[in-house]
């Protein structure tokens, strides 16, 4: 597990207090735009009926996520997840940036999956092949000078 810079932890207590299903219901409507194209290719129709949990666990955010609709769609914690991801924020960081790929980050234990493998190695090849739309530059670069602050025993 990766440990959060000092100076950031206080700022993850407020996220810490909303409800996991507000926080994934945010990401599910943030991906249905970067997404838009994959989801109209049905792209992401693998996890129609499905659910997957991403444990960000140095912050203590879950979000659960799923398709229904040709939609992504955030759920509670009262939605069991059929495959898991966890990891450091900084390890999203990196995938979210494109900066490392899945395999790497998993071969090296730095995220680890659980639950239906099956639908983990589904999600896990999506996002290795997933180009963001050029549109999406700008959000990239942010992610990008995130996955650049330093992080404790990190390199």
């Amino acid at each position: 597990m990766s440990a959060l810079p000092r100076f950031l932890y206080p700022l993850t207590f407020p996220l810490r207090l909303v409800p996991s299903v507000l926080h994934s219901r945010a990401l599910a409507t943030m991906l249905n735009q970067v997404m838009k194209e994959a989801l109209l290719e049905g792209e992401l129709d693998f996890l129609a009926g499905r659910r997957i949990a991403i444990e960000i666990d140095d912050i203590g955010v879950r979000y659960r996520l799923g398709l229904s609709e040709g939609r992504i769609r955030g759920y509670g914690d009262d939605m069991p997840a059929d495959s898991s991801i966890a990891g450091g924020l900084h390890e999203f960081l990196l995938l979210a940036a494109r900066r490392e790929d899945a395999d790497t980050l998993f071969f090296q234990r730095r995220l680890r999956m659980s639950g239906d493998t099956e639908l983990g190695l589904y999600l896990k090849n999506f996002l290795d092949a997933f180009e963001p739309p050029a549109r999406w530059a700008p959000l990239m670069r942010a992610l990008d000078r995130m996955a650049n602050m330093r992080f404790p025993g990190k390199t």
